[in-house]
């Protein structure tokens, strides 16, 4: 087999979007065999952690998300060390949040203080809703949690003895350009900023820019490449009519899924999404 699992290993990061209540779902669906492993929209990484594959390219636009998978992987004993020094006050936590306004001070900040940053905001803002502004500033406010679990330093050695026993390459770039290196037999789970279900329903506050229809089709037309060129993909994404037919050449699947993550306490709960794919699934 091209992969291993170690138990412990889960996502580190609550992140919107995040896979975990649809694995269920999604895990039938991968290949059995998988020779070389992408995920473009990487994320929380829930179906990565949850696979584990050897070898492959994991991705994400954000660089403070991908800083801190570095980090994990190759300094995991200072992170830890450091995520122990963080207090769970509001005077603190936006001190700390406020740093990315201070390009001088954010910029003194080495790699395993601003993972260490990264983590500890994700873990005691509001509902753990990672969103940036349009200069890249996060501004979640504080989410007042009597035991946020700031140290999870079972989960953190899982992800690092994962990360460094793997041939992972990690990346911080567009998708189009991680797409462009996956070879013919690999395979690609692809997990983009979904389309909104309603003109106030979009969320792509994962990084400045966000991600329009322009970019839902650009990443269309990669995935027509990835099938020309031999690679199996299975996209996520909402079950829109745009959606639903932009990809209707493909085979499309709906599936229902808890949203977790989510500004507005009305706006949780079931909702139905599509799970596209080039090859023929086991569901």
């Amino acid at each position: 087999m091209s992969f291993y699992r170690s138990p412990a290993a889960a996502p580190v990061v609550k992140w919107a979007g995040g896979k975990r209540q649809l694995l269920p779902e999604i895990a039938p669906r991968l290949p059995a065999r998988i020779r070389f492993y992408c995920e473009p929209f990487v994320g929380g990484g829930a179906v990565l952690f949850a696979r584990q594959p050897r070898r492959g390219i994991v991705n994400d636009l954000n660089g403070e998300l991908m800083g801190l998978y570095r980090v994990i992987r190759d300094d995991v004993d200072a992170l830890i060390e450091d995520l122990r020094g963080h207090v769970n006050t509001s005077e603190y936590f936006y001190h700390l949040r406020n740093l990315d306004r201070q390009p001088a001070a954010f910029a003194a900040l080495t790699p395993v203080q601003r993972a260490s940053r990264l983590l500890f905001l994700n873990k005691t803002c509001y509902n753990g809703l990672y969103r940036v502004n349009a200069s890249g500033q996060f501004n979640t406010p504080f989410g007042s949690y009597k035991n946020p679990g700031i140290v999870d330093e079972r989960t953190l050695r899982a992800v690092h003895s994962y990360l460094k026993r793997s041939a992972l390459e990690l990346r911080c770039e567009d998708f189009a350009q991680t797409l462009a290196d996956v070879p013919r037999g690999g395979f690609v789970y692809l997990d983009p900023p979904y389309d909104p279900v309603s003109p106030t329903a979009g969320f792509t506050g994962y990084q400045s820019g966000g991600f329009g229809r322009e970019e839902q089709q650009r990443l269309y037309r990669c995935c027509e490449d990835l099938d020309r060129r031999g690679v199996r993909f299975l996209l996520s994404n909402s079950s829109t009519p745009f959606i639903r037919e932009l990809y209707a050449g493909f085979r499309v699947r709906t599936v229902r899924a808890r949203r977790a993550v989510n500004s507005d306490a009305d706006g949780r709960g079931y909702v139905e999404e599509v799970l596209v794919s080039n090859y023929e699934t086991e569901r």
